[in-house]
C-alpha cells in the first residue's frame, strides 16, 4: 500500500484527525489544498450509521432542567445539543457557520443584524420552523423577570422581529460585530412556539439530531435518531445514553470495561495508565478552559483588592499546571482570555507566584495575617480539592490560612457557586473576549461570579463590541484583560486542556475546543466504526 493509500485509510478508520492527515500529507510532498480535499474524500466513507452510543459524564443534578436557559454544566448542555438546534454553530475546526439559520447580514453600524432561516425545517413535534420560533425562543431569556443565565446575553438586544416566515431582524442597542457568535450559546436553543411564547421550555422538543426519549435528572437520559434531521452527515448513532457519572473513577472504570463508549475529564492522575488499555483512545486538545477561585468581592475580607491581590500573588501556578494538570494546559494571568485567542494581551506581564508580595499587599489592607474559608469540590473539575489544597500550602508562607472546606459535589453550582464567599470553578471560555467578558465579568452579567463592578472596564466593554477597527478594538481587549488581572474578583492560575477519552471503535474528525465533548456535539458528530 503506498503512502497516500494508507493515510486515506487512516482517515477513513477515523484514526486520525483532518489536521494530523494535511500534516502527513504535506511531509509527503502533497499541497495542504489537495490534502484537505483528500481527507474529504476519504473521510467521507468513514461513517456509518447504528449502534447505541453510551456517554459517561462527569456532571449532572437531580436539579437539572430541560429548560435551556437553566444549563449549567456539560451533562446538561450535551444532552441540549442533541435534541436542539441553534442559529449558528462554531465548527470542528473554530469556524463559525450556520445552522437554522443559513445566512446573515448586517448594517454598516452591526447594529442590526437579519437572519434567514433553513428551509424545511422540522421539530421533532412535527412544527415547521418558522421566524416566530425564533423571536419566542430568544425572549424566552429576555426581560427584567428573566432568570435566564443567558439574559446577559440576550440584553443588548432592543428588538427582535420576525419579517415573514423565514427572516429574523435583530436591532441591538449597540453595534456588535460578533452577534453572530452569540447565537451559537448552548442557552439559546430554538424551540417550538404557541401564540408568540415557547410552547413548553422544559420538554426537551427541539430540531436536533436526536429526539428525547426519557430522563431521570442527576442520572441519565437517552435519546434516538431523529429521522428528519436535516443536517447532512451528522447523527450517525441508533440512539444515545447520557450518563452522570460524577467519580472520575468510576468513569474511568466504566470505560475500561466497555460499559460506556466515552467519558469527559479524566483523571490526570492516572491518565498514563488509562493510555496503556489498547482499547482506548485519550484525546487531549487545547482551548479556552480555564479553571478559576471566584471570590465575591462586595463580601469581606475580598471588599479590599489588596486581599484580593495578596491571594492572587499567594498562588503557585507553574507548580498547579504540573501537579493537578499534569502538565495538560498552561499557566494563567487572572483573566480568562486564552493564549491561542488573537486579543490575548501578550504585552501583559505574567503574574508570578511571590509570597513577599503577597504579604506586603496584607500591609497595604492593613492586615498581618488573613484566615479565609475556600470552599472546594471536584465538581468544580477534576482535581479542584487537591488544587485548593495546595493553594493552601502555597498561600502559607505569606501569613495566609486557607480554610479548605470540602463541599458535596451534588447541587455545588446551585448551593456553593456564587452563594459561598470563595469557591472553586471552571469557565468554558467563549469564543470571543466580548462574549466572555460579558456573561461572567459585566456589572450586570446574570454570571458575573465575583460581583465585581469596574467603571472604566464597563465603558470598555461597550465600546470594544461596536469598534470595527481591529487594532484599536485590540488595544481595548488588553486594557480590559489587564484590569480583570489587577481589580478584579478572581483567580484565574490555569488554563486546562480538555481531556477525555474513548473506545477505538468510536470515528471521529478533528476535534472542536470551543466547549467540552467535541464543542458538546459528541453525540451528533461522532459514529461507530464499521469492523
Amino acid at each position: 500500500m503506498s503512502e497516500y493509500e494508507t493515510l486515506k485509510a487512516l482517515a477513513r478508520s477515523g484514526a486520525i484527525s483532518r489536521r494530523e492527515f494535511i500534516v502527513a500529507a504535506a511531509a509527503a510532498g502533497v499541497t495542504t489544498a489537495a490534502a484537505s480535499t483528500m481527507f474529504s474524500g476519504a473521510a467521507k466513507a468513514a461513517p456509518s450509521k447504528g449502534g447505541h452510543f453510551k456517554m459517561g459524564i462527569g456532571a449532572g443534578s437531580t436539579t437539572d432542567s430541560l429548560d435551556p436557559a437553566t444549563y449549567l454544566d456539560t451533562y446538561m448542555q450535551s444532552v441540549g445539543h442533541s435534541v436542539h438546534g441553534y442559529l449558528t454553530e462554531v465548527s470542528n475546526t473554530g469556524e463559525l457557520i450556520g445552522a437554522l439559520a443559513q445566512d446573515w447580514e448586517a448594517s454598516p453600524d452591526a447594529k442590526v443584524w437579519t437572519f434567514t432561516l433553513r428551509d424545511g425545517v422540522t421539530f421533532h413535534n412535527g412544527k415547521t420552523l418558522e421566524a416566530g420560533d425564533v423571536v419566542a425562543s430568544i425572549n424566552h431569556h429576555r426581560g427584567e423577570d428573566s432568570k435566564s443565565a443567558a439574559k446577559g446575553i440576550v440584553d443588548p438586544i432592543e428588538d427582535i422581529k420576525a419579517d415573514g416566515k423565514a427572516k429574523v431582524v435583530f436591532t441591538l442597542k449597540g453595534g456588535n460585530a460578533d452577534f453572530p457568535f452569540l447565537m451559537s450559546d448552548y442557552h439559546l436553543a430554538i424551540m417550538p412556539s404557541k401564540d408568540g411564547k415557547v410552547e413548553d421550555p422544559s420538554s426537551g422538543v427541539g430540531c436536533g439530531a436526536f429526539v428525547l426519549e426519557n430522563i431521570e435528572y442527576g442520572v441519565k437520559a437517552n435519546v434516538t435518531r431523529n429521522p428528519d434531521y436535516w443536517k447532512e452527515g451528522r447523527g450517525w448513532f441508533d440512539s444515545v445514553e447520557f450518563l452522570a457519572i460524577k467519580d472520575v473513577a468510576a468513569r474511568t472504570n466504566a470505560l475500561s470495561t466497555g460499559e460506556i463508549h466515552a467519558m469527559d475529564r479524566c483523571d490526570l492522575k492516572t491518565v498514563h495508565l488509562l493510555k496503556r488499555n489498547p482499547n482506548v483512545d485519550v484525546l487531549s486538545v487545547t482551548g479556552s478552559q480555564h479553571y478559576t477561585v471566584p471570590m465575591l468581592v462586595d463580601v469581606a475580607p475580598f471588599d479590599d483588592v489588596n486581599v484580593r491581590l495578596a491571594l492572587k500573588y499567594g498562588v503557585d501556578r507553574e507548580k498547579l499546571v504540573e501537579t493537578i494538570l499534569r502538565g495538560y494546559g498552561e499557566v494563567g494571568n487572572d483573566h480568562p482570555i486564552s493564549p491561542n485567542d488573537r486579543y490575548f494581551a501578550k504585552d501583559l506581564e505574567q503574574r508570578q507566584y511571590d509570597p513577599d508580595k503577597a504579604k506586603y499587599h496584607l500591609k497595604q489592607a492593613g492586615l498581618d495575617s488573613l484566615s479565609v474559608n475556600l470552599s472546594a469540590s471536584d465538581a468544580a473539575f477534576a482535581g479542584a480539592v487537591d488544587a485548593a489544597v495546595l493553594y493552601r500550602e502555597h498561600a502559607a508562607p505569606a501569613g495566609i490560612d486557607i480554610n479548605v472546606v470540602r463541599e458535596p459535589s451534588d447541587g455545588y453550582w446551585e448551593n456553593v457557586w456564587m452563594k459561598k464567599p470563595w469557591c472553586m470553578c471552571y469557565w468554558s471560555g467563549r469564543p470571543t473576549p466580548d462574549w466572555m467578558f460579558s456573561q461572567a465579568y459585566a456589572a450586570d452579567a446574570n454570571w458575573n461570579d465575583t460581583h465585581w463592578m469596574n467603571p472604566r472596564f464597563n465603558e470598555l466593554l461597550v465600546a470594544a463590541r461596536s469598534e470595527l477597527d481591529e487594532a484599536k478594538r485590540g488595544e481595548m481587549y488588553a486594557e480590559m484583560q489587564g484590569l480583570v488581572r489587577d481589580d478584579g474578583g478572581t483567580v484565574v492560575p490555569m488554563f486546562a486542556s480538555y481531556v477525555n477519552a474513548l473506545a477505538k471503535t468510536v470515528g471521529h474528525d478533528e476535534i472542536g475546543t470551543n466547549w467540552d465533548m467535541d464543542g458538546l456535539r459528541a453525540a451528533e458528530r461522532w459514529w461507530f466504526k464499521e469492523t
